[in-house]
C-alpha cells in the first residue's frame, strides 16, 4: 500500500516539473516575440529613404535588438544603404559586401518573405551596375506585388511610396 502512494507522488512531481519548464519556455518565446513586434517599421523605412548617416546609425542600433533572420535582413539592408553614404571606395565596398551577405542569408533562410525581398529590390534598383547586384529584380518585384496585403501596414505604405519611383513595382 505504501508503494502505491509513493509512485503517484513521484509521477506528479515529474509532471509538475515538465509543466513548469514548458511554461517558462513559452514565456521566454512570448517575450522574444513581443520585443520584435516593438520594432518601428515606419521609422526604419523613413531612415532608409533619407540620405542621412545619423538616421541609418540610429536604426542600426535599434535593429540590433532583433533576432534571427529579421536582424540579418534589416541590418544587412541598412549596411548596404550606408555604403552609399561613405566617401571611401573601400568603405563603400566593405559595407556593401557585409550587408549583402546578411541580407542574402536571411532570404536564403526564408525565401518567401516578401519584406526581405522588398529590401533587396530597393537595394538592387539603386546599386551601381558595377557591383553586379541586380539579378533578382523581376523575381523580387513579383513576390512583393503578390504578397503586399500580407505585409505589415508600415511596410505596405513603404512599398506604395517606393512604387512611385520604382521601375519594377
Amino acid at each position: 500500500m505504501l508503494e502505491q502512494r509513493v509512485i503517484p507522488k513521484m509521477y506528479n512531481m515529474k509532471l509538475r516539473l515538465i509543466f513548469s519548464i514548458s511554461i517558462f519556455i513559452l514565456t521566454l518565446c512570448s517575450v522574444a516575440t513581443w520585443a520584435q513586434t516593438g520594432f518601428d517599421r515606419a521609422a526604419y523605412y523613413a531612415a532608409f529613404a533619407k540620405s542621412e548617416a545619423t538616421g541609418i546609425e540610429m536604426q542600426l542600433a535599434k535593429v540590433a535588438s532583433l533576432t534571427g533572420t529579421d536582424r540579418e535582413a534589416f541590418e544587412g539592408a541598412l549596411l548596404m544603404r550606408k555604403a552609399g553614404l561613405q566617401s571611401s571606395v573601400m568603405q563603400k565596398l566593405s559595407f556593401f559586401k557585409q550587408g549583402g551577405k546578411a541580407l542574402e542569408a536571411a532570404i536564403k533562410a526564408n525565401p518567401q518573405n516578401a519584406e526581405y525581398r522588398f529590401l533587396r529590390l530597393m537595394i538592387q534598383e539603386n546599386a551601381p551596375k558595377i557591383v553586379g547586384y541586380n539579378d533578382n529584380l523581376k523575381e523580387d518585384s513579383e513576390l512583393v506585388k503578390k504578397n503586399i496585403k500580407l505585409l505589415p501596414a508600415a511596410t505596405q505604405k513603404a512599398v506604395q511610396n517606393y512604387a512611385k519611383v520604382s521601375k519594377y513595382l
